[in-house]
C-alpha cells in the first residue's frame, strides 16, 4: 500500500465462500485455476480532493481471483467487488474501498482542519451492457471510520478495440454524497475556522463531482497489460462551495498517469 495512494487491491472471491463446496463436485471454493496479477500505476493527481496543486504519486496495482471470462469491460475507476448475479447483460454484487487518511502533511491548505481517518467504504454495485460496446455502472458504499456519509458512483463508458492488443475506453462519470461525507472532508466549523483562517462551512449533501476519463490500454501479451489513463473532475455543489475549495483549492480536478502490470497463472486442488 503507498502512503496517501489510492490502494487497488482486488479479490476475485470473496471470505464469505469460504468452507462452501462447489455445488455436485466435492471440491472447495478454492479448487480450479486461478490467477495473481501485480504491478503499480504512478500519476499526477491534486494533493487532496479539491487541492490546486499537484503531486506525483504511486499505487499498487494487486489482484487475485478465478481464471474465467470475467466481465466485458473493466476501468481503474471500478473498485474492488465481487459478482452475485451475473448475466451477459448486467452485473450485480457486492464492494469495497478503502479510503487513506487526509492531514495538514497532505497539503498545507489542511493546517488548523481535523484529521481525517483511513477508513472503507462497503455497499453493493450494478453494471449494464446496453450495447456490445457500452457499459454502465453504479456503486452506492457506506462509509466506515474514515466518514460515515453514504458516496455513489455512476460511470458509462465506451470501449473499441482498435486491434487485438489494443482497446480505447472513455465516458463520463458523476458522484453524489451525503451532508455526512461532505462535513468530514469539506465542512469547517468554528474551531476550525478559529485554527485555519478558513471560513466556517456546513454544507449539505448533493451532487459532489462530475467529470470524464479515457484510457487507452495495449496487451503486448496474454500476461502483461499497461495502460495510460486520464480522468477530469469538476467538483460542484456542496465541494465546490467549501471555503476551502474556494478560498485554497480549485473546482478542477485532473488525473494522468500510466501503468503497467504482468498476471501469473497457477492452480489450486
Amino acid at each position: 500500500m503507498s502512503t496517501k495512494s489510492r490502494l487497488f487491491f482486488t479479490f476475485g472471491l470473496l471470505v464469505a465462500s469460504a468452507g462452501a463446496a462447489s455445488a455436485g463436485d466435492g471440491q472447495y471454493f478454492w479448487s480450479g485455476n486461478w490467477y495473481l496479477s501485480v504491478g503499480a500505476a504512478g500519476f499526477s493527481a491534486p494533493k487532496f480532493e479539491g487541492s490546486k496543486h499537484n503531486k506525483l504519486q504511486w499505487s499498487p496495482l494487486i489482484s487475485v481471483g478465478k481464471q474465467g471470462p470475467g466481465p466485458r469491460f473493466s476501468s481503474r475507476n471500478d473498485n474492488p467487488s465481487f459478482a452475485l448475479i451475473e448475466s451477459d447483460a448486467f452485473r450485480v454484487g457486492i464492494v469495497g474501498k478503502f479510503v487513506p487518511s487526509r492531514d495538514s502533511s497532505d497539503g498545507r491548505e489542511l493546517r488548523g482542519l481535523k484529521k481525517v481517518k483511513w477508513g472503507l467504504e462497503a455497499g453493493g454495485f450494478a453494471e449494464a451492457y446496453p450495447t456490445d460496446w457500452l457499459r454502465a455502472r453504479v456503486e452506492v458504499r457506506q462509509g466506515i471510520r474514515a466518514h460515515s456519509g453514504i458516496v455513489a458512483d455512476a460511470a458509462v463508458d465506451a470501449f473499441t478495440d482498435i486491434t487485438p492488443e489494443l482497446r480505447l475506453s472513455g465516458g463520463p462519470r458523476m458522484t453524489l454524497a451525503s451532508n455526512d461525507y461532505f462535513d468530514t472532508y469539506y465542512g469547517v466549523n468554528a474551531r476550525e475556522s478559529a485554527a485555519s483562517g478558513l471560513s466556517r462551512y456546513s454544507p449539505g449533501g448533493g451532487v459532489k463531482s462530475v467529470g470524464a476519463g479515457g484510457a487507452l490500454t495495449w496487451k503486448p501479451s496474454e500476461n502483461w497489460t499497461t495502460s495510460t489513463f486520464i480522468e477530469y473532475t469538476r467538483l460542484t455543489g456542496p465541494a465546490a462551495d467549501s471555503s476551502l475549495v474556494r478560498e485554497r483549492g480549485d473546482r478542477n480536478q485532473l488525473l494522468v498517469g500510466v501503468s503497467a502490470s504482468y498476471k501469473f497463472n497457477f492452480t489450486m486442488n
